[in-house]
């Protein structure tokens, strides 16, 4: 693998661990509140379940 490569494979890993390490845990308050800020349009099938699971049924 080229040094370029390696490089950009690098920093592509470090990218998405930094932007996922900032996310809040599911069903945590935190993520109950990003939750509740977000389009309910924009939700996945499994955040709608999490979200009712985790901050309307608790």
């Amino acid at each position: 693998m080229s040094l370029s490569k390696l490089l950009a494979a690098s920093s592509a890993l470090l990218l998405t661990l930094s932007l996922t390490a900032c996310a809040p845990e599911v069903g945590s308050d935190a993520w109950c509140k990003q939750m509740k800020e977000k389009e309910s349009g924009d939700w996945t099938a499994n955040e709608a379940a999490d979200y009712a699971k985790y901050c309307v049924f608790k």
